[in-house]
């Protein structure tokens, strides 16, 4: 059995009156890719921005390879192997391409300097096929090819644990082909992901297992196949009627 990478319990948080997250409990193990997903404002978001240190839990209790990281601040949180891309492709535009993968590497969990962090950062370029634009502007870019920079610049950071925020997101149909093969390639490596996804097709092609949330709550947990099946899930997308 794999180890444990990752453990949530009792995480919540709340904005005055309204809970966002409720008593949330999961793990995930290594190598494993983890679907997170529900309806939109179910709290799947606040739930990544909880383990990357956006935010800090108001309860419960989330542990790193059985270390607590609940509360520490996101830079904290990264050095300790969690890196996460956004809903929102942030970048640094006044930066060239290659220099945004490469403050991934400079600041991240394992830590590379100037040829060496270079040499990482051409060699993830090339890993989401980006080879040939190490020295463009962001605003040259595609927004695909900007999401592209963006999952170099998390790689880079070299983490043990990649949280992706509906990366696939936004993209054409022959973009979405594209990258649900990039992020296979990297389940494929054995990485261990966190997805926040909208895109079934996705879901049911890339994630070992599923959390499904709504309300801010946890409502199932399983494979794609038995969380995409299961009548509360589908009341809670589609609602009563068609349920």
């Amino acid at each position: 059995m794999s180890a444990t990478v990752l453990s949530l319990r009792g995480a919540t948080k709340r904005f005055g009156g309204l809970v966002a997250v409720n008593g949330i409990d999961f793990d995930v193990t290594e190598h494993e890719v983890m679907g997170l997903i529900g309806p939109n404002g179910s709290g799947k978001s606040t739930t990544l921005n909880l383990i990357s240190g956006a935010l800090k839990p108001t309860a419960g209790s989330i542990t790193l390879h059985g270390t607590e990281i609940a509360g520490l601040a996101p830079q904290e949180i990264n050095r300790k192997g969690v890196a996460r891309t956004f809903q929102l492709v942030r970048m640094l535009p006044s930066m060239s391409v290659l220099d945004n993968v490469m403050a991934g590497a400079v600041f991240g969990h394992r830590r590379a300097w100037g040829q060496a962090a270079r040499d990482k950062a051409m060699a993830l370029l090339d890993r989401v096929g980006l080879s040939g634009r190490a020295n463009n502007r962001i605003g040259e870019l595609t927004y695909i090819d900007t999401k592209r920079v963006e999952l170099a610049r998390v790689l880079a950071c070299d983490p043990r644990i990649l949280l992706l925020d509906e990366w696939l997101a936004g993209l054409n149909p022959s973009e979405l082909e594209t990258g649900i093969t990039l992020i296979k390639s990297l389940r494929d490596e054995g990485r261990t992901i966190i997805l926040v996804e909208h895109v079934m097709d996705a879901i049911r092609s890339l994630c070992d297992r599923c959390v499904v949330m709504t309300s801010g709550t946890k409502i199932a947990e399983g494979t794609p196949a038995e969380v995409l099946n299961d009548p509360e899930v589908i009341r809670a997308y589609l609602g009563d009627d068609d349920a």
